[in-house]
């Protein structure tokens, strides 16, 4: 019998408002404003009666921007809209907040909205790298805002750190690593610096003033998968790390390509088969809401569950678990013979000493994993001619 597995539904808030934009922010921004808020929360209402699912919604995610830019009156704002919508009982519910954007009243906002998982972005502790990489905040008041949500009583705190800052070397990164774990959070994520157009370090990429080095990145990731395990963060996925049981759901939803609905200017949704993004500014993402689909978003693609079920793969790949590819038959209700050439490439890939196949799982090893973005370029397309289940 086929395994069936029913697609969870997740829920993304996009909070675009900033103070300053950090040199390697690619992201849709708008500087805080009366005009500008009033603006958001009336169309983010508008943008909540419009999509509805019959499903309930097990994961929520606070993101932007900086959501702890928004006064705690807004926090509650929002925490009611969002639970205007309906939610799993005990629903994983995050937030990101930089250092110094939160405080004791906003924390408390957050907390009796419903919010149970904070992230601080905390990029590095290193003062000099945080200069270059043009956050405005200092390792004090990461360490008063750490000591502060710590405190507070959030079920599960992330920190998250940036690596590959111009200049930085490898024990400025342990260092990091090292002071991260000392403040005992229950998940850390670290992410590889990315030159995205468009931004301040891009600019000095393209004057050779700096450089990216893939060696160089490779050895940060490698410290990273052999330094966080020794201190009972388990890797399960290529950038994310957690302490038993408090790996973050709402990206585990998403790498398994299950559905969500994103609000706000810029979010993206998948859902019934369409991934659809909200226009990136204020006024325009609010005129178009009153628009008939799909002229009421920036971006607009219909995809077949074989397209997305493929994606499942690639992204799947990602995680140290690994994909079954008889769940995502099961889940997407294709047939088997959709991934025959899949699968001939999964093997090739265990052939060649990049992963192995346990239980009926592919996973890749730590080799596979840091090549994981060339063996996503690579994966063969499924043959959709195949009949579905």
């Amino acid at each position: 019998m086929d395994v069936i597995i029913e697609r969870e539904l997740g829920l993304y808030v996009h909070v675009p408002f900033c103070s300053t934009t950090c040199d390697f922010c690619a992201f849709y921004q708008e500087r805080p404003s009366k005009k500008g808020f009033e603006a958001y929360f009336f169309a983010l209402e508008r943008d909540f009666n419009a999509h509805r699912d019959s499903r309930n919604f097990s994961t929520v995610f606070i993101g932007g921007g900086t959501p702890g830019l928004l006064s705690a009156q807004q926090i509650e704002k929002l925490c009611n809209l969002i639970r205007s919508a309906e939610l799993e009982t005990n629903c994983e519910w995050s937030v990101e907040v930089a250092p110094n954007e939160i405080n004791s009243e906003k924390v408390d906002a957050f907390l009796n909205g419903g919010v149970n998982r904070l992230s601080l972005g905390v990029q590095t502790f290193n003062q000099q790298f945080m200069k270059e990489l043009g956050r405005n905040h200092d390792v004090d008041s990461v360490m008063t805002a750490y000591e502060l949500v710590r405190n507070a009583g959030f079920a599960s705190v992330n920190l998250d750190l940036l690596f590959g800052a111009p200049g930085q070397t490898l024990d400025d990164w342990q260092d990091d690593l090292r002071k991260a774990v000392d403040l005992k959070p229950d998940h850390i994520s670290t992410y590889c610096l990315t030159f995205e157009e468009d931004t301040a370090l891009y600019a000095k990429l393209s004057k050779g003033e700096v450089r990216i080095d893939p060696e160089r990145e490779a050895s940060f990731y490698e410290l990273a998968w052999e330094y966080l395990p020794t201190f009972g963060f388990s890797q399960y996925e290529v950038s994310n790390y957690a302490k038993p049981g408090m790996e973050s759901l709402h990206n585990l939803n998403t790498w398994s390509m299950n559905e969500w609905i994103g609000y706000g200017p810029s979010a993206s949704s998948q859902l019934n088969g369409v991934r659809r993004k909200n226009f990136a500014n204020i006024e325009q993402w609010g005129r178009h809401l009153l628009l008939d689909k799909p002229q009421k978003y920036e971006e607009w693609t219909n995809l077949g569950d074989a397209e997305i079920a493929r994606d499942a793969v690639i992204f799947g790949l990602r995680m140290n678990r690994g994909i079954n590819l008889k769940e995502i038959c099961g889940k997407f209700h294709l047939s088997p013979s959709i991934f025959a050439e899949i699968n001939l490439f999964l093997d090739l890939l265990i052939t060649e000493g990049l992963g192995e196949k346990v239980d009926g799982n592919y996973c890749l090893n730590q080799e596979g994993r840091m090549r994981c973005d060339a063996i996503a370029k690579e994966m063969p397309e499924l043959n959709q001619e195949v009949a579905a289940v």
